[in-house]
């Protein structure tokens, strides 16, 4: 046992990422190839500064994994980021900035934006929560509907039932969506496909024109990979983040409906240089992003970056994104937005053998689950 800035700490498990709830305390595992350094920091709810700094100390890091143990904290009390100390290069890729606040790339749930269409107090630094994850699923099984025989019906979560005619309790919201399961059983419908449920900010480059008030509506600009967008949530769900969501998709198998995903791991809404930063630059901006020979991001999405999906950690991240969501939530399918990118190299070229899309073809845990291709970039 070690003694940080207060707080009883011992080396945690390397391989959980994120962070993760533990009899007596939380583990949290982050990783950086590039990092000289890395602090975790601890967030009273809805405060701007932490109330507690702890440097991962050196032995506490394994190659480029730093894991730490803190005891005695209670989930609900507080909210974390990290900060990343290291070289800086920009030619090379190399951006670190030791006093930004960053966003666990692995965070299951983000703070800051849970009402849709307010600005959130923290602009342009996220913090996540860890999660509870003791949903009931029952007896419940996927439906694994033929191909052949589906009939998918695509939707935005808050554009099927904001307007009041869709007469939901809930509207706009995961709840609202699962009032309506009867009316997509009346149509014949047994998949439904939802554009973008990953945290995204809907006030990034919100904007008034001619009077009316225009948002980054359709949620195409990812924040964290593994967190549900807390704004379609009917309710606050501190530290259960996704039970709303758990009940649509157990209620849709049970009618024999399944839920599939429209993902979008193309590009992340940090953008070009001009962009905000608030977690991958921050992290291994080299690794994570496709750059350009002296620094700058390739923008085969046509959103201002590219996420370099074949390289071995962010091939990783995908994987352990995609297993996770149909683990812990029962997806059934994934959309791929702009797929094509999946397949480029590392200089942005097309590949003959993505592995990443090889390691999708051939994983476990995915063998099920249909995969569908937008198969096109920018």
């Amino acid at each position: 046992m070690d003694h940080v800035n207060g707080f009883d700490v011992r080396p945690g498990f390397y391989e959980i990422n994120g962070a993760t709830a533990i009899p007596g305390g939380v583990n949290f595992t982050v990783h950086s190839h590039g990092a000289t350094a890395i602090e975790l920091l601890l967030f009273q709810r809805g405060e701007e500064e932490p109330y507690a700094v702890l440097p991962f100390p050196e032995r506490y890091r394994i190659g480029n994994v730093y894991s730490m143990i803190v005891f005695k904290l209670n989930i609900e009390e507080f909210e974390y980021a990290f900060r990343v100390d290291g070289p800086r290069d920009v030619e090379k890729g190399l951006i670190f900035d030791k006093t930004r606040y960053l966003l666990d790339p692995y965070a299951r749930a983000v703070t800051g934006q849970s009402q849709w269409g307010v600005k959130s107090v923290m602009d342009q630094h996220y913090r996540a929560r860890v999660v509870k994850d003791d949903f009931d699923w029952g007896n419940m099984s996927r439906p694994l509907i033929p191909m052949e025989d589906l009939v998918i019906y695509e939707l935005h979560v808050r554009g099927f039932t904001i307007h009041e005619s869709s007469a939901v309790a809930a509207p706009g919201t995961f709840e609202g969506l699962r009032e309506k399961i009867p009316y997509l059983k009346e149509l014949g419908v047994n998949a439904v496909e939802l554009m973008p449920i990953f945290e995204f900010d809907e006030m990034q480059d919100a904007r008034q024109v001619d009077g009316e008030q225009l948002y980054n509506y359709w949620g195409y600009n990812t924040v964290s990979f593994f967190a549900p967008n807390t704004s379609y949530a009917s309710g606050l769900e501190y530290n259960r983040e996704g039970n709303e969501l758990k009940r649509l998709i157990q209620d849709c198998n049970e009618n024999g409906i399944e839920v599939y995903l429209d993902v979008v791991f193309n590009h992340t809404a940090e953008g070009n240089e001009d962009g905000p930063f608030f977690s991958f630059k921050g992290f291994d901006n080299n690794i994570y992003y496709l750059l350009t020979p002296g620094g700058q991001y390739y923008n085969f999405s046509g959103c201002g970056n590219t996420l370099n999906c074949n390289h071995p950690i962010v091939h990783q991240m995908i994987m352990d994104c995609l297993r996770y969501w149909v683990t812990t939530y029962h997806i059934s399918g994934f959309r791929f937005d702009l797929a094509s990118i999946l397949g480029r190299n590392e200089d942005g070229t097309p590949m003959n053998k993505p592995p990443l899309l090889q390691a999708m073809a051939f994983d476990p845990i995915l063998g099920d689950v249909k995969l569908i291709a937008e198969a096109w970039d920018a």
